[in-house]
């Protein structure tokens, strides 16, 4: 099946063209023209959410499981067609795109299995106690309600997964909340054609049109007015540090405040204790250098920084760690954006005194080949920059003098999605000295793996201190992140024909 993209926004369950348009940049094949986006587009529909929500947000979780498990059923009965459209616009190879296809409905299917169970409501009953000295106690309920209409911003680096119809759209529907998408100029056709299986599947259930709409991107003046909109009542992103943190403050400046969940950046470093670089360091490095050039090192959890005490053993590790990078052939980023702050990236860490490249290449256009650079634990603690995110297949190691050099690393660190500690039972001395200060700076603590990969499942947090999250006790997978979209109100002697089904 080809699919060829109209190019069109899907506003309150119509398609909508405009006169002012963009043209896509595939990795292959055609470029198509889309609609940019306008305010009066934001207003239309953030007017159609709110509308939508005195039905939807007041619907069952049966019915919203539903149409959770509709979305998933009509992406699947396009997949072929999302996985062409998604190669030809983002250069991904088609096994990725059919995973993260997976993981997309997955996430659709696990929320709606998650809300039919009810236990996210956490649902609290304090009986009356009229008798109660010296004052009566009030019947008090309380449970979590749905926050209103939510606005997703669509990330570059994952069309299914991130995007249109990914876990914050997800995990809002399942909550109650309608959603407004700003579709990223990336991969526009593949967030068009999920936007179509998201409404074939509200027409199916009779849904409120103003449940879902999706605003495609070209003007950045959209998704200003998305955040700063008074219908909008909480955001979900996942981007870049910069155009996150002003989105952010948009938020902040709002007469009505409202939150943020941002996913900004991290650089997921690794601790590689003594007895663990001895025993199998070179394994180490063999497979620090898979999760570092994974999908061509766009996985925000690839783990950029490594971090180990000087020695004939560290040498084991970088040697291992640098043969099997140069291995490495060329891969397609998606976007000619990413591509230039990747290299922008990597000049800015080579250009830093005290650096040592080890394994450099040539990486021109959308191509990513990796790079290595080695540094001192000084210098490291002397040049905050070399803690920034390089968003690509760029590994630095830091050799340390000693175990109080590394735990000062640790010290020094950003918030971070994920810390991974390397270590053998003879570790655990320094294991135990350094958790007290890796939980503090991240959302996710691994030991003796890889951070990529991260599972779909309810345990699951990510999200971390700032600047990995704009908002530490977030997370944007797993279904912890339905609580986001969700309040607390609270019940005080209510007949039960006034409370909300959930309570009954």
């Amino acid at each position: 099946m080809t699919f060829v993209p109209h190019g069109k926004h899907l506003i309150a369950g119509e398609w909508v063209a405009e006169a002012n348009t963009f043209k896509s940049e595939p990795a292959h094949g055609d470029a198509h023209d889309f609609s940019i986006g306008t305010v009066d587009n934001v207003n239309a529909a953030c007017e159609a959410a709110e509308e939508a929500f005195w039905s939807y947000g007041y619907s069952t979780r049966e019915e919203r499981a539903a149409f959770l498990n509709a979305i998933a059923d009509e992406i699947d009965a396009r997949g072929d067609a999302i996985t062409q459209i998604g190669s030809q616009e983002t250069g991904l190879p088609e096994a990725r795109l059919v995973g993260e296809r997976g993981r997309t409905t997955g996430q659709l299917r696990l929320f709606a299995s998650h809300i039919l169970k009810g236990d996210y409501l956490d649902r609290r009953h304090d009986e009356a106690l009229p008798d109660r000295q010296p004052l009566p106690r009030p019947d008090l309920k309380m449970v979590q309600r749905p926050i209103g209409p939510v606005a997703v911003f669509g990330a570059s680096n994952f069309p299914l997964a991130f995007s249109t119809a990914g876990g914050d759209t997800a995990a809002a529907l399942a909550a109650g909340c309608p959603v407004v998408v700003k579709g990223h100029s990336a991969h526009p056709g593949t967030g068009e054609i999920v936007a179509e299986a998201v409404n074939a599947a509200r027409e199916k259930l009779g849904l409120h049109p103003g449940v879902f709409s999706l605003i495609q991107g070209g003007n950045r003046e959209v998704g200003s007015a998305l955040v700063q909109h008074p219908n909008i009542k909480a955001v979900g992103f996942t981007g870049s540090l910069g155009g996150g943190r002003a989105l952010y403050n948009l938020c902040a400046a709002r007469p009505e405040p409202i939150p943020f969940f941002g996913e900004l950046g991290s650089v997921n470093p690794m601790f590689l204790l003594p007895e663990a670089v001895k025993a199998r360091g070179a394994e180490i490095g063999k497979g620090w250098s898979g999760s570092l050039s994974m999908g061509a090192g766009q996985f925000c959890t690839n783990p950029g920084i490594a971090v180990v005490i000087d020695g004939p053993e560290a040498d084991g590790f970088v040697s291992a760690a640098r043969e099997a990078l140069a291995a490495v052939g060329p891969q397609t980023m998606l976007t000619d954006g990413i591509a230039e702050a990747f290299r922008s990236g990597r000049d800015r860490v080579a250009g830093t005194a005290g650096v040592q490249e080890l394994l450099t290449s040539t990486c021109d256009l959308r191509n990513a080949t990796p790079y290595l650079f080695e540094t001192t634990g000084a210098n490291w603690l002397a040049n905050h920059a070399l803690g920034e995110e390089v968003f690509g297949p760029l590994g630095l190691v830091v050799r340390v003098r000693d175990e109080g050099e590394m735990l000062a690393i640790a010290r020094s660190l950003q918030g971070q999605l994920t810390v991974t500690l390397h270590l053998d039972a003879g570790d655990s001395a320094l294991g135990q000295s350094l958790m007290p200060i890796i939980e503090r700076k991240a959302g996710r603590v691994l030991a003796n793996g890889f951070p990529t990969g991260v599972e779909v499942a309810d345990s699951m947090v990510h999200g971390g201190p700032y600047p990995a999250s704009t908002n530490f006790g977030a997370t944007s997978v797993g279904t912890l992140s339905i609580r986001r979209f969700l309040r607390p109100v609270c019940y005080q002697n209510l007949p039960d024909a006034l409370l909300p089904s959930d309570l009954h």
